[in-house]
């Protein structure tokens, strides 16, 4: 325990001073807490930069990847923590056709556009609408029309809150002003059960409520075809160890899951991860379609939070969205809002330990 209080007071030490020292830009730091449960975030990208949960002895550590300053964030190229949008995911050779009119986005990913493009909502300053630390934090963003090549005025809010003992709920808001446009918002944070510092998650165990996957070309991009997981790799319908077979694929496991559908009146049951060392265990649902299973095959050397250095697999991204591309695939549920309408995506993250 000592030592993860250590690290906390450095990190929280640094977050005072990177507040003080970012006034003038109205960059902050901003903390939730209750009881042992304890998350820390930043308006830059409306991002979590820390959340701290007990193991099965009662022990806390941070769990999730990220930097110790603001800095860390604005050069980042994973995104950690962040709020991705306008749209998440890949949009293919970089454009979409809506409505007749063809829109040509910045390609940030090959010849593709990621996360939102190069300057997406994980790359912006938010606004701090509502903050309660016992309860939750409110941000919001206003994005302009044509921004990173997108149609319309899009009001987005994404809020934060601790609900009940050790979970999180995060709801995301986004309302189009004047013109239909694509939203497809994602909640990016890597996750690493033995603590942010405790290197690959190859034994982590994990299931995946979802039956198929949207297979992808060399870039990432969707095929449009739909997979059945069962005797693949990519099957987690049972829970296995994220390294089982990940040699038996190119490296890593970067694709979109299809979810096995719920009744109406309830959000998906999407995965559950475990680390059976220290015990700790996250369950997630959402309403969205989809699941982006991330298993950080590109992190190299990466220097994070406390003087810890990430690797190749030292976490876990579980982006519950709209599936990939769907702009450019008339087959996928679609990722149109126009006027008049209002995307929601919700999230439940429920942090157990035994």
């Amino acid at each position: 325990m000592y030592k993860v209080y250590l690290v906390s007071s450095f990190l929280l030490g640094l977050l005072v001073l990177s507040q003080a020292q970012a006034n003038d830009n109205k960059i902050g730091f901003y903390e939730l807490k209750k009881g042992n449960f304890r998350l820390n975030l930043t308006n830059y990208g409306a991002t979590v930069v820390s959340v701290i949960v007990p193991d099965k002895h009662g022990n806390l550590a941070d769990i999730a990847l990220g930097y110790d300053t603001v800095d860390g964030y604005k050069n980042d190229g994973v995104y950690f923590g962040a709020l991705v949008g306008r749209v998440a995911n890949r949009i293919g050779n970089a454009q979409f056709t809506l409505d007749g009119k063809t829109y040509k986005l910045p390609a940030n990913d090959k010849d593709n556009t990621l996360h939102g493009g190069p300057t997406g909502f994980g790359d912006v300053v938010w606004t701090v609408k509502t903050h309660k630390e016992d309860s939750h934090i409110t941000f919001t963003y206003h994005s302009f029309d044509n921004e990173q090549g997108f149609p319309g005025q899009l009001e987005v809010s994404v809020t934060y809150m601790i609900i009940g003992t050790n979970k999180l709920g995060v709801r995301m808001i986004a309302t189009p002003v004047d013109k239909p446009t694509p939203v497809n918002l994602a909640q990016h944070t890597y996750w690493n059960l033995r603590g942010h510092d405790s290197g690959d998650i190859l034994s982590h165990t994990v299931q995946i409520f979802g039956s198929k996957i949207t297979p992808v070309d060399d870039e990432l991009i969707p095929t449009g075809e739909f997979q059945e997981v069962k005797g693949t790799p990519y099957d987690f319908l049972e829970p296995k160890e994220v390294g089982s077979q990940i040699h038996d694929l190119p490296g890593l496991y970067d694709v979109n899951y299809v979810l096995d559908p719920s009744s109406p009146q309830h959000l998906r049951k999407v995965a559950i991860v475990k680390d059976n060392v220290f015990g700790r265990k996250l369950e997630l649902w959402s309403n969205q379609p989809g699941v982006q299973y991330y298993t950080s095959g590109m992190l190299k050397d990466t220097k994070g939070k406390g003087g810890a250095t990430y690797h190749q697999y030292s976490g876990i991204a579980l982006e519950t969205q709209g599936f990939p591309d769907s702009v450019n695939h008339p087959n996928f549920p679609s990722m149109i809002v126009r006027p008049g309408q209002t995307y929601k995506h919700y999230m439940v993250y429920r942090f157990t330990a035994s």
